[in-house]
């Protein structure tokens, strides 16, 4: 998959799917899927036209919380068989009107010959332009738009900012179901302070990104791949109060797990369900006790999951 980061003129005509596409959820998915299928069909390059951050943050001064890293969201991209990703710095088309952005980037560019959008998809300047725009300045120039309809899950539609208030309430099975995959983190182990190995639970670690949202503080149910092997995982998030931290710290236990170090290494660790909130224990024994029972049940909503 190649990644363009300046707006240069594609040497094959495209179809481009448009959008941040922040978690790549059941919704977005389904708006790359149709520029994929239809590049395939018609001879065009299956394309997705993203930004390098959210426009929140340009224009409203807003903290970054992503649902996913970069890097995951452009291996999501080439899983669904996108070729080739405009990846954009929102300040260098921010005021670019979207009259312009149609004739000088979807065209010019681009030489697009089918776009794909959300149903709620805006562009150019101030957001004025819909994806019904899109489709009148389109017309004539040789270009199909087509915008998916919403996705909807439980009556409301999916939508990254509701897929973030589960993340952060600690909803693990409803962010799961509207993302339409495990959520998690694919990062870097490394060294602890390994309290957990002196007391038979070595952990991985690995430090969380502070552009993500930040899931509810607790210990969750987790499923870790290692050498392409599934193991149940006992995942704290937070600041372990107990024995403390200097940051926000992603901390795995693998009952099952008796294999070779991890340092370094990217590990994959998908959250399942929520078992219980972050708290101070009395001393060290007592937490001990409670990671054992944490394990425990930890092990029974793997198997839970395991089995569907």
């Amino acid at each position: 998959m190649e990644i363009l980061k300046e707006l240069v003129r594609s040497a094959e005509p495209t179809s481009v799917a448009l959008g941040y596409f922040d978690g790549v959820h059941r919704g977005h998915r389904a708006v790359i899927e149709e520029a994929v299928r239809t590049g395939r069909e018609n001879g065009l390059v299956p394309t997705v036209f993203t930004l390098l951050q959210s426009p929140r943050i340009v224009l409203r001064g807003e903290k970054s919380n992503n649902i996913i890293t970069l890097g995951e969201k452009l291996d999501a991209f080439e899983q669904l068989g996108v070729e080739q990703v405009y990846l954009i710095d929102f300040t260098t088309i921010k005021d670019i009107t979207a009259e312009s952005f149609v004739s000088e980037i979807i065209v010019g560019c681009f030489n697009a010959r089918h776009i794909a959008c959300g149903f709620n998809y805006h562009f150019g300047a101030g957001a004025r332009g819909s994806g019904a725009q899109l489709e009148q300045m389109c017309d004539g120039s040789g270009i199909s738009v087509l915008a998916r309809p919403r996705i909807t899950l439980g009556g409301s539609p999916v939508s990254s900012t509701r897929i973030r208030a589960s993340i952060i309430a600690g909803d693990i099975p409803q962010a799961n179901e509207m993302l339409g995959r495990l959520y998690g983190f694919c990062l870097p182990v490394v060294h602890g302070r390994q309290l957990g190995r002196s007391w038979g639970t070595p952990t991985l670690n690995q430090i969380f990104p502070s552009e993500l949202v930040k899931p509810r503080f607790g210990v969750y149910a987790s499923k870790v791949s290692v050498d392409g092997k599934s193991f149940c995982g006992v995942t704290n998030i937070g600041i372990k109060p107990t024995v403390g931290s200097d940051g926000v710290l992603i901390e795995t236990w693998m009952p099952g797990y008796c294999g070779r170090e991890l340092y370094g290494e990217a590990v994959d660790v998908r959250l399942l369900e929520f078992i219980r909130g972050e708290r101070k224990f009395p001393d060290v024994d007592a937490l001990k006790e409670e990671i054992m029972r944490n394990g425990e049940y930890a092990e029974k909503i793997y198997k839970k999951y395991s089995d569907k």
